[in-house]
């Protein structure tokens, strides 16, 4: 197909579509082109750039594959990956070795520690407020670290 950008007597211009160039003169000299805003069948061709294919607009080639690891990469360092198995570990033993008291945490170790209830190893949640208030009353406590592994 061969787009033509068409010129009226009125001034007006449009684009037509033709499958070859005779096609064009035909359908022309037959009057069966007509400008679409005023209807004349009085129309040229305007001047016109070629449509020439650019080498240009050609894909890109894949890029090469880069070359394989000789060794497998780490994802983290090794001292990380390190600290991240012995906080595994603590977690690991307090859950293990220590009763789950939820949000009861703070009263429960305040009891504890007030001589009110018998000491065993607790853990659970507790508020910022909380943990402050229990570390200025001397009550030993420290969180539990949560590793990324137990968000996934």
């Amino acid at each position: 197909m061969i787009r033509y950008t068409l010129n009226c007597l009125q001034g007006h211009q449009f684009e037509s579509w033709f499958p070859s160039s005779e096609s064009y003169e035909k359908q022309r000299g037959l009057s069966l082109v007509a400008c679409p805003h005023c209807g004349s069948t009085a129309v040229e061709k305007a001047i016109m750039a070629p449509a020439v294919a650019r080498t240009d607009r050609a894909p890109a080639p894949a890029p090469d594959a880069p070359p394989a690891a000789a060794a497998p990469v780490a994802l983290m360092p090794e001292g990380e990956q390190h600290l991240r198995r012995l906080l595994k570990e603590l977690r690991d033993h307090v859950t293990q070795n220590a009763d789950y008291v939820g949000d009861a945490f703070a009263t429960l170790a305040r009891k504890m520690h007030d001589g009110e209830e018998e000491h065993r190893a607790i853990y659970g949640e507790a508020t910022a407020e909380d943990v402050k208030a229990l570390r200025e009353d001397e009550v030993e406590v420290f969180p539990l670290p949560l590793l990324p592994d137990d968000r996934n």
